[in-house]
């Protein structure tokens, strides 16, 4: 016998670790945002002024799905990966940019820190630009899987820039509590 593991071995490990990261990734990402009760319905947020090409709130959830998925099977590919040379440097910048990207909705929705957000989520982009180039000759698949993300990374870029510009006073703007009028 000349292979330690048969193939369908090492798709079961690759599977094990898939199982973990992609509802790991999800969740965390869906409870961030959930915590920071981020998106409309947000008062706050809701009285922050949106460029134009804002897009609607039903977009985010369905773009993040994905993004989420797809970053929880790459970073699964690269943990499977055991003894490719730069692995353990791309895990850490892997999980590095992830939690920035988790504490970007606290950091935006609950915190206000608009101008903050911009620079965390430009950060963020840089890492996952650096983390794809860290993946590419571990597992190119797992390189092409960021490339969706990337790509979000940057519209967000320029919507964070956007609002910043739009709003210069957002961190401090306190919308008007919410008012019930009953007519006797």
């Amino acid at each position: 016998m000349s292979q330690l593991a048969s193939r369908e071995q090492l798709r079961m490990s690759f599977m094990r670790w898939a199982l973990v990261t992609i509802p790991s990734i999800l969740f965390l990402g869906f409870f961030m945002g959930r915590i920071s009760n981020s998106g409309f319905g947000n008062r706050w947020f809701d009285a922050l002024q949106k460029p134009d090409w804002f897009p609607p709130g039903w977009v985010f959830p369905l773009v993040w799905t994905p993004l989420y998925v797809m970053l929880g099977v790459a970073i699964a590919m690269i943990l499977h990966a055991r003894g490719a040379r730069g692995r353990l440097q791309a895990i850490v910048l892997f999980v590095v940019q992830l939690l920035l990207n988790f504490a970007w909705s606290p950091t935006f929705f609950a915190a206000h820190q608009v101008t903050l957000a911009l620079w965390l989520i430009a950060a963020i982009l840089i890492l996952a630009i650096a983390t794809t180039f860290a993946f590419a000759p571990i597992r190119k698949a797992a390189a092409w899987l960021m490339v969706p993300y990337m790509a979000w990374l940057s519209l967000a870029t320029l919507l964070a820039w956007d609002m910043n510009r739009l709003n210069p006073d957002a961190e401090t703007l306190m919308p008007q509590p919410a008012r019930t009028h009953i007519a006797l």
